[in-house]
C-alpha cells in the first residue's frame, strides 16, 4: 500500500526555523519574536535584515554598520552593467534579475567559498545589489543610464533615488521601506523552500537565490500583485467598481487577484498596514484613483456572502500593487521588488540551512506500470 501523499506538501513540516511564524488562523505574522505590525510601524528594513540574520535587533552602532555595508555593497560591477545594457528592452524583468544575480557570482570575491562566514558576506552584497539591479533595469530598458547608489542612504531611500535620479521623496521612501519590511520573510513558502533545497546540496548562495527567484517568477507565487493591478487598470474608474464586480465577479465567477490566501483564513496583517501607506501615498501624489478603486472593490467583496463564507480577505499583494504603481513603477517590475525584499528572508533561511544541514530528499510514490516485457523497436 502506497504512503499517503500530501499534494503540495500541504501541512507537512519540513524543518525548524527561528525566522518567522505564520499563523493563518489568527492572522498573525511574527519575525524573530516581533509582531509585523510593530516592525512595520517602527523598523527600517535594515533592522529587519539584521533581525532575520542574527535572531535579535541591532543596537545603533550595529544598525549603522549594516546600513553602510549594504549601501556600499549595492554598487554593481561595470561588467554586469554592460551585460545588462545588451539585454533586450522587452525582456521579462524577473528573467533579467535571474541572469544578473547569476552573473554577480563571476565578480564576487567569495564566490567559491561556501563557508557560513562567506555566505554572510555574500548575503550583504546580494541584498544591496538586487536593489540596484531592480532600479537600474527600470531605467536601462527605457534608454536611461543607471544611477549609482549613495552611501548615505538607506536601501529604501536608495531605491527611490536610483529610480528617479532625484532626492528621494520621504513619503515614497517610507512606503517602500514598509513594503520591504512586510515582504521580507513569510515562513516556508515556495521560493524559500527552493532556496533551502539548493543550499542543502552544498551549493552556493548565488545559485540558491537564483533558484528562489525562479520560483518567485511563477504567477502562483510572486506575480499576484501585478495581476491585481491589471484588474484595477481594467476597471479604470471608481464609478465602474460596482458594475464590474457584478458583471465579472458575480456573473462570470472571476477571481479577484489579491483577495484570498493559501495560509490566511483571517485578515492578512500585512494588508492593513499597506492600505494605510497606499492611501497616504495616493493623497501625497494627488492621484487617488487607483486607491479608490481598490478600496471600493474590497468593500464590495467583504460584503458579499461568497467571500464571507470562505473567509477571503485582501492579502499582501492587494494594496502593495497600489503602493508600487503610485511611485510610478511599471507593473512588470512588481515581482522584482518582491525579490528585493524577500532576499532578506531567503538569506536567513540559507544561513539556517547551512548551520544544520541535511540533504533534502523526499520520496515519491510510484504509480506507473510494473514488470513490463521488453519489445524490440521493430515490433512496437
Amino acid at each position: 500500500m502506497a504512503d499517503q501523499v500530501q499534494k503540495g506538501l500541504e501541512g507537512v513540516v519540513v524543518g525548524d526555523t527561528m525566522t518567522s511564524l505564520v499563523n493563518g488562523t489568527e492572522g498573525k505574522l511574527i519575525y524573530g519574536g516581533y509582531r509585523i505590525e510593530d516592525l512595520a510601524a517602527n523598523a527600517l528594513f535594515e533592522e529587519v535584515v539584521y533581525l532575520l540574520w542574527n535572531n535579535r535587533l541591532p543596537n545603533a552602532a550595529e544598525l549603522e554598520e549594516l546600513r553602510q555595508s549594504l549601501a556600499q555593497s549595492a554598487v554593481l560591477p561595470e561588467g554586469l552593467l554592460n551585460l545588462m545594457r545588451n539585454y533586450p528592452a522587452e525582456a521579462n524583468p524577473m528573467a533579467v534579475l535571474e541572469s544578473a544575480v547569476a552573473a554577480l557570482a563571476f565578480y564576487d570575491p567569495d564566490a567559491e567559498d561556501n563557508s557560513i562566514e562567506a555566505a554572510r558576506r555574500k548575503a550583504v552584497r546580494l541584498t544591496g545589489q538586487i536593489t540596484t539591479i531592480c532600479a537600474a533595469w527600470n531605467r536601462l530598458r527605457k534608454g536611461q543610464e543607471p544611477v549609482a547608489p549613495r552611501a548615505d542612504l538607506t536601501l529604501a531611500q536608495n531605491f527611490v533615488y536610483m529610480l528617479t535620479g532625484e532626492e528621494p521623496d520621504k513619503t515614497a521612501s517610507d512606503a517602500v521601506n514598509v513594503y520591504l519590511v512586510l515582504l521580507a520573510e513569510h515562513g516556508m513558502n515556495a521560493s524559500t523552500f527552493t532556496s533551502r533545497v539548493v543550499t542543502a546540496t552544498n551549493s552556493d548562495i548565488h545559485s540558491a537565490v537564483v533558484a528562489a527567484i525562479g520560483a518567485l517568477k511563477g504567477p502562483a507565487h510572486g506575480g499576484a500583485n501585478a495581476a491585481a493591478m491589471a484588474l484595477f487598470l481594467e476597471i479604470g474608474d471608481p464609478d465602474r467598481v460596482t458594475e464590474w464586480f457584478n458583471q465579472e465577479v458575480k456573473a462570470k465567477k472571476r477571481r479577484i487577484m489579491g483577495i484570498g490566501h493559501r495560509v490566511y483564513k483571517a485578515p492578512d496583517p500585512r494588508a492593513a498596514v499597506l492600505k494605510q501607506h497606499a492611501e497616504a501615498l495616493a493623497k501625497s501624489s494627488g492621484n487617488d484613483r487607483w486607491f479608490e478603486i481598490a478600496n471600493q472593490l474590497e468593500q464590495a467583496a467583504l460584503a458579499d456572502e461568497y467571500f464571507i463564507e470562505r473567509k477571503l480577505f485582501p492579502n499582501v499583494d492587494y494594496y502593495s500593487a497600489i503602493l508600487l504603481y503610485t511611485i510610478n513603477l511599471d507593473v512588470d517590475m512588481f515581482t522584482p521588488l518582491f525579490a528585493m525584499s524577500r532576499i532578506a528572508g531567503w538569506s536567513a533561511h540559507i544561513l539556517e540551512q547551512m548551520a544544520n544541514n541535511r540533504l533534502i530528499r523526499p520520496r515519491a510514490n510510484y504509480v506507473g506500470e510494473m514488470d513490463l516485457d521488453w519489445v524490440s523497436v521493430e515490433d512496437r
